[in-house]
């Protein structure tokens, strides 16, 4: 009952997304969570560009064997449609994408009222492992990308003195749209990382992410920074127009922002992820 109840909880998320594209969609999948952290499986969806809508959108031509990887954190108040449809933009790029369900899986509803948790990040991991088993996936060549929550999930996955340091798996690269940047303790990236947030975010000021890259050490990876003069927090939701107000915070859609964020995330991801790293767990 409760293995169906989770699942549930992530479908429903993914409900009116379904009921547009279900014919062409990407896959529910579950798998097993790290030992000893709960609850034991986690649900997510993935996509694939040789399958699905991922195929449809993107160029058409046979892929290789083995496609590099992103694992997919969302935001605050969990999976959504968008949620599914930045992982088959993924998809349409070249990338296996998976969307962790890390609020479903353990019956929550949101996480927006605050109280940072590491579970997310964690999940991260055991969504890297996931992959790292499939045949259709390149091992070496997995990276993370998270929104909002999920975005300083991601920068706990690869900060060597958080998460990252209980795994010798290693992202090759993270990218983190609008997170909420910390500069105590000074941060070690394992994998290089690209932030981009609006310069009008009242959620997760820019900022914070400035001092924090002023206070990184040198010897971690490098820290792209971008912020966008006039977006607010959630700025490449498309459904974010007009304006509105969540928790106390501003959220709108920012068109020119949104694209030119696309852009870099793929340009980025195409930097880091091309070619093959020659061993799992590319350690840094």
């Amino acid at each position: 009952m409760r293995l169906a109840l989770r699942l549930s909880l992530f479908a429903i998320g993914l409900a009116s997304w379904f009921a547009a594209a279900a014919a062409s969609a990407g896959a529910l999948v579950e798998f097993a969570n790290l030992p000893e952290r709960r609850p034991a499986t986690l649900f997510g969806y993935l996509a694939r560009p040789d399958q699905g809508l991922s195929a449809l959108l993107g160029p058409g031509a046979p892929g290789p064997e083995q496609y590099p990887a992103v694992v997919v954190l969302h935001g605050c108040s969990g999976v959504s449609s968008h949620t599914a449809e930045i992982a088959d933009k993924l998809g349409s790029w070249g990338y296996v994408a998976l969307a962790v369900d890390s609020l479903g899986t353990r019956g929550l509803a949101n996480r927006c009222a605050g109280g940072a948790s590491f579970d997310q990040a964690f999940d991260a991991y055991a969504a890297l492992r996931y992959l790292a088993q499939q045949d259709f996936v390149d091992p070496t060549r997995i990276a993370v990308l998270g929104q909002s929550m999920g975005g300083y999930s991601t920068l706990y996955a690869v900060d060597r003195d958080m998460v990252a340091q209980y795994f010798t798996e290693r992202f090759r690269a993270a990218v983190a749209y609008y997170p909420a940047c910390g500069a105590v303790p000074p941060p070690t990236f394992t994998a290089p990382v690209l932030i981009l947030i609006g310069e009008a975010d009242d959620w997760t000021p820019a900022d914070r992410c400035r001092e924090m890259i002023a206070h990184a050490r040198p010897d971690g990876a490098p820290i792209t920074l971008h912020v966008y003069p006039d977006a607010h927090h959630a700025f490449d939701v498309a459904v974010l127009q007009p304006a509105r107000r969540a928790f106390g915070h501003a959220l709108e859609y920012n068109e020119p922002a949104a694209r030119d964020a696309d852009e870099k995330t793929r340009a980025f991801l195409a930097a880091h992820l091309a070619g093959t790293s020659g061993a799992t767990g590319n350690k840094r």
